[in-house]
């Protein structure tokens, strides 16, 4: 029998007893060693407010190819924009990814001293004007990029605790971070052909943490170690998924895993997500926790900047380069 996806129940964090937090520690914890990833129900984003950026994006990713083209992320400095069908591609066999995106994060003007200083990932939104309501577009998407950022920064809370990350250090990896908010579209596609194109190919998070919003569709397939198969990831009314990412697998020296992950839309209907992904403060050094390692054990990854890392890994995927799984991690010699 396949390994289910584990589903955490959050409310224990804002209102249960000592004992209710710590076990809810121990779900996270192990769901983050063992599987990389988890659902996460009764969090803090609200129910209408997941159905309003839903319905947002499906807005967006209505209008015409050449109205979306206008924003293109390609001509882009700042890692905001449209990015159209095929651009980006895991696994070389196929054309590219059968997906279109948009991407969004934290509006910062350009008089920023970081978006100055070319950091990677800060800088202005692009917010399009041909929706039907620009301005409810806009108030939609800072919201539930406020909502979800609030509960990023609880759920990281709860992991550093478990891996010995200070709160000075949990505070400087948080403050003023690169963190993405990516609009996605996958289109169905034929369930009986000889090999089934990839919404998006097998690939594993370049950062410390994701959390995904997805609608009532299927597709999402997380690979099982204990098994050697794909399992999906049946979507729960109302909650989120959380994946652990290739950043915290080199923090925590492999203890916490970035796991495989791909999307197959068979349903017969569109499929569409929000994945947040949280990469931490630009000018934070990533390097192994000392906490992670056993006595004589040494760190299996080199420290880096979370700007270095991410810019990087943004450059090996969307410029060609296949970046999969601990491939995408360069171990020490």
């Amino acid at each position: 029998m396949s390994p289910a996806i584990p589903v955490i129940d959050f409310a224990p964090f804002h209102g249960g007893s000592s004992e209710d937090r710590e076990h809810l520690k121990e779900e996270i914890h192990h769901a983050c060693k063992d599987f990389g990833f988890f659902q996460l129900c009764n969090h803090t984003i609200p129910p209408e407010l997941q159905t309003a950026i839903l319905e947002q994006s499906r807005e967006f990713f209505r209008l015409p190819v050449e109205t979306k083209e206008k924003y293109d992320r390609d001509n882009d400095s700042f890692n905001r924009g449209y990015e159209r069908f095929r651009a980006q591609n895991f696994e070389k066999r196929f054309a590219g990814d059968l997906k279109e995106s948009f991407f969004l994060g934290r509006h910062l003007p350009l008089e920023d001293p970081d978006v100055q200083a070319g950091k990677f990932g800060l800088g202005p939104n692009k917010y399009p004007a041909e929706v039907t309501d620009p301005q409810l577009f806009r108030d939609t998407v800072d919201r539930y990029y406020g909502a979800v950022l609030s509960l990023t920064i609880d759920l990281m809370t709860v992991i550093a605790e478990m891996v010995g990350l200070g709160s000075d250090a949990l505070r400087r990896f948080s403050t003023k971070p690169i963190a993405t908010l990516r609009l996605l579209h996958y289109p169905p596609q034929a369930p009986d052909a000889s090999e089934l194109e990839r919404g998006i190919g097998a690939h594993s998070d370049f950062g410390a943490i994701t959390i995904l919003l997805q609608d009532s569709v299927g597709g999402l397939q997380v690979w099982s170690r204990t098994s050697n198969e794909w399992v999906d990831v049946v979507p729960v009314p109302g909650a989120v998924v959380v994946n652990t990412g290739n950043m915290m697998m080199r923090w925590t020296n492999d203890r916490y895993i970035s796991n495989l992950h791909r999307v197959i839309n068979t349903s017969g209907t569109a499929r569409y997500s929000v994945p947040f992904f949280f990469d931490g403060n630009a000018d934070f050094l990533v390097e192994c926790l000392e906490s992670c390692l056993e006595p004589g054990e040494k760190p299996k990854y080199g420290p880096i900047t979370v700007n270095d890392w991410m810019a990087g890994r943004y450059a090996d995927t969307f410029g060609g380069g296949e970046v999969k799984g601990k491939r995408d991690l360069v171990r020490l010699e």
